[in-house]
């Protein structure tokens, strides 16, 4: 297995073409950027990623071509489906690719699934990408996939799976939550940038955050230095954007941060920021920093 993913975590949005295949070359130029700019790994094809709305062919050629432009072992996958063969090809293809982690949202389509389900999608995944022994991180995002990882699936899950299993991403937003998983020896990451200084005292592993592809600077001297001002800035960069719509709101100032508006657009069903709140949004973030946006 490769080693394990620790520290600022960006969970990377995807760039589209006009024919919305996603956008290689910009994808690769932004990553690149994430990891000169202090991010110890990228999460892609994650919720940021908008890898439910891409193809099972669109996530396998964005993985296959971010493995061979950035450091394999500094890139997590979303492999998550509702299907379970999608997941199980998705994360057969990370382990293939030597990526250093595959996270995985539970199947999310029927609501109300017991334990017992969720048990068999996760051992089946387990069991038919055992030859490549990906690390597997449990994805929690009960508001959107509407299956929760309480704690007791989670003691269940490690114990069909092993050590494979190798730790969790919070984004449910509740840091009490986060803290018990976290103590029965798990590597938990909270989806917000606000947990790093805990994360430093070891309560957590790190933190993947859409807005670290804002902050990820400041994240990074919070997170290797302990530098209180930078992260009380990078959380107020989260606040502000998370105010309003969040993955438009991250492409509309990834595109002012490359300097490129073709960052912008969303796929379908998501909508681009309109142009005024863009502005807004940048005036209000210009006002948090002190200076002209570019991060």
């Amino acid at each position: 297995m490769t080693s394990k993913l620790r520290g600022v975590i960006a969970a990377i949005p995807t760039p589209f073409t006009r024919t919305l295949e996603p956008d290689i070359d910009r994808f690769v130029s932004l990553a690149g950027r994430l990891l000169d700019e202090g991010c110890d790994a990228l999460n892609m094809c994650g919720t940021t990623g908008e890898a439910t709305s891409m193809s099972l062919a669109q996530r396998k050629a964005l993985m296959s071509a971010a493995a061979k432009a950035l450091p394999r072992d500094r890139l997590m996958v979303g492999t998550g489906a509702a299907s379970v063969a999608d997941a199980i090809e998705l994360t057969r293809h990370a382990g293939e690719l030597g990526l250093a982690g595959a996270l995985l949202l539970p199947p999310f389509y029927y609501k109300n699934v017991g334990d017992d389900g969720v048990i068999a999608y996760f051992g089946a995944v387990a069991q038919m990408t055992a030859a490549q022994a990906t690390p597997l991180y449990l994805y929690h995002f009960p508001a959107l996939s509407g299956v929760p990882f309480h704690p007791a699936l989670v003691a269940a899950l490690r114990e069909r799976i092993g050590p494979r299993l190798s730790g969790l991403k919070d984004s449910s937003g509740d840091l009490a939550y986060s803290r018990t998983v976290a103590a029965a020896d798990f590597d938990v990451f909270p989806s917000d940038e606000g947990s790093l200084m805990e994360a430093r005292s070891g309560t957590f592993a790190g933190c993947i955050s859409a807005t670290a592809n804002l902050s990820s600077r400041l994240c990074a001297a919070a997170w290797r230095d302990g530098d209180a001002g930078a992260l009380a800035t990078a959380s107020a960069i989260r606040k502000r954007v998370a105010s309003g719509p969040l993955i438009p709101g991250i492409k509309a100032m990834v595109a002012e941060m490359m300097a490129d508006p073709a960052y912008a657009s969303p796929l379908p069903p998501l909508t681009a920021l309109p142009a005024a709140e863009s502005e807004k949004l940048k005036h209000d973030l210009k006002g948090i920093l002190g200076r002209d946006i570019g991060f």
